[in-house]
């Protein structure tokens, strides 16, 4: 006897790599699972001012770095300047704007679109080098020495230290040491040199808090402390830990955030202003910008997209014909004519494609028995009826018009050749095994139909068949799954219930 295992590892395969497919373009290119999905969009405006010195000027900016966002779109203008995006190493870009010749107060404009990513977590890439000797004026180096040793002896690692020192600074009712301190340095300078001073790597990082439709907004001072392969970010002065709701880190790599060569009294200001936009749409513009080479129907001409989004419904329709048939035990005329009467609904909606369908097959039918009298042979017979299915529709679609029925007009979605065989099957099953079968196939083809209508028109089936191709895997896997049952199908069962009490 054959085995069944290499079937079932096909089966097992095709599943695995169906859902594996489907996971990477949901994690990787970030497509939605569910449609309709939206998300928050950040457009954000840094303008830099300064004044002129006369002569060539340059001016850097420092552009946002933080894994917790993704760049959309971006675009820095400014009249008669040259510009370039310049990006040194990994995570480290900025925008050079520079001219022979200005004069006067001077402004750039630098425009980006972000969207969230959700990754709040800021992994380090590499292991920062332990701090050199900190050099504290001689009154404050004992003093920072002793607040040193006493965060020291309450901390067990060098997380828990960065929270003792952090919590001593923005304690309201701190004593003159810290006071001392605080007099000379910023929260955060002073932060970072007291964790440096306990040789823990800490950087200054330059943060933008972002609220909807604010201008004038300038960059705020955090700290990021280094731990175990990971950056955990503190507010030393108002003594918090973890990242903020809607902060973008602009800066992370200790440089200034603008630089001006040839002018003076430079500033960056930020205005922000926040809109909602599908993540679909987003996501393959993603694709598009920055990951060419990603597999997408997507990069074909809106013509072609919108002829796969049909065609990619079929196997959809294809599955829910092979379970009502193999499973419940549905009789249909002709095996996938429900799958293509199913494709025509989608055009038609479902109560104007019964009617029509109905009514062309009853027509079609009635002079179909005429032409049985005539004694054709099979190709012109058939011939005969497709020529009459078409003047069918036709005649349906003029009255449709001429009556002002707007939906009639779909009824030319339907595909005549499979009409005109489905006329021409129940006509010679009509005249094999009488009405009764007709009525039991063709009512299990309209049923089998409009279930599959159903599946087929759900908007999430559309959204997964079309954006997660790995989804037809799947699909084919239970195919084929349902091919191998030669068990009882469930109407038989109901059928011969009656035996079994017996």
């Amino acid at each position: 006897m054959e085995s069944r295992r290499p079937f079932y590892f096909l089966i097992m395969l095709l599943i695995i790599a169906g859902v594996s497919a489907s996971l990477h373009r949901h994690l990787e290119f970030n497509v939605p699972l569910f449609p309709g999905k939206q998300l928050d969009i950040w457009l954000i405006d840094a303008k830099v001012n300064f004044q002129s010195e006369g002569g060539a000027a340059e001016a850097t900016l420092s552009l946002p770095t933080d894994p917790g966002f993704q760049v959309l779109v971006e675009n820095a203008t400014s009249l008669g300047y040259g510009l370039t995006i310049q990006e040194k190493k990994a995570g480290v870009r900025h925008a050079i704007w520079s001219i022979r010749e200005a004069e006067g107060p001077q402004q750039l404009y630098y425009k980006v679109t972000l969207i969230s990513t959700g990754n709040n977590r800021l992994v380090a890439t590499d292991i920062p080098a332990t701090p050199g000797t900190v050099n504290w004026p001689n009154s404050m180096k004992s003093v920072a020495e002793q607040l040193v040793a006493q965060a020291y002896n309450r901390s067990a690692n060098n997380l828990s230290l960065a929270r003792e020192l952090s919590r001593i600074l923005s304690n309201p009712s701190r004593d003159q040491n810290v006071a001392l301190l605080l007099s000379s340095y910023s929260p955060d300078k002073l932060f970072e040199m007291l964790l440096h001073t306990a040789k823990i790597p800490a950087r200054i990082v330059k943060g933008l808090s972002l609220e909807d439709q604010r201008r004038g907004q300038t960059l705020i001072p955090l700290v990021e402390v280094y731990h175990e392969q990971e950056w955990h970010l503190f507010d030393p002065e108002a003594g918090t830990e973890g990242r903020p709701d809607h902060l973008l880190l602009w800066e992370r790599n200790g440089h200034s955030v603008l630089d001006v060569i040839g002018g003076h009294n430079s500033k960056v200001t930020f205005s922000m202003l926040q809109q909602t936009g599908s993540a679909l749409a987003t996501s393959v513009e993603l694709m598009m910008n920055y990951k060419p080479m990603a597999f997408s129907l997507y990069q074909l001409p809106l013509e072609e997209q919108s002829l796969f989004k049909g065609i990619l419904l079929i196997p959809v329709g294809v599955l829910v014909v092979v379970f009502l048939r193999i499973m419940i035990g549905i009789k249909t005329s002709g095996t996938f004519m429900p799958v293509l009467i199913a494709l025509s609904f989608i055009q038609t909606t479902l109560l104007v494609g019964l009617i029509g369908f109905l009514l062309i097959v009853a027509v079609g039918l009635v002079i179909r028995s005429y032409l049985s009298h005539l004694h054709l042979l099979l190709v012109s017979r058939i011939s005969a009826v497709v020529i009459v299915v078409i003047g069918i529709i036709v005649l349906f679609t003029l009255l449709s018009y001429k009556f002002g029925l707007s939906a009639g007009l779909t009824i030319t979605f339907f595909p005549m050749i499979i009409l005109a065989w489905t006329i021409e099957r129940m006509s010679i099953l009509w005249e094999e095994q009488g009405a009764k079968e007709v009525m039991v196939q063709g009512g299990g083809s309209l049923i089998v139909a409009t279930i599959s209508y159903l599946a087929m028109s759900d908007d999430w089936v559309q959204h997964w068949v079309f954006n997660f191709l790995g989804i037809h895997l799947v699909i084919l896997a239970l195919v084929l799954l349902m091919g191998q049952y030669t068990g009882y199908r469930f109407l038989e069962l109901i059928r011969f219930n009656p035996m079994k009490k017996d």
